[in-house]
């Protein structure tokens, strides 16, 4: 299995839809000390325990 690289703006958008989750209340994938859900997303990210897969035009 290939480790899928994300441009800045998928990045971002993962990042976005992720922290919109945990503001509403989704539960948090890994042990941190942040609050902040963007924080808490991008830790996540960091961590690669998101389940966001990107679906390109050309594939």
């Amino acid at each position: 299995m290939t480790v899928q690289r994300y441009n800045r703006y998928e990045k971002a958008r993962i990042l976005g839809a992720r922290a919109l989750q945990v503001s509403y209340g989704a539960p948090v994938l890994i042990d941190t000390e942040e609050t902040e859900p963007i924080l808490i997303a991008a830790e996540e990210y960091d961590a690669g325990v998101l389940p966001f897969t990107v679906k390109r035009g050309g594939e």
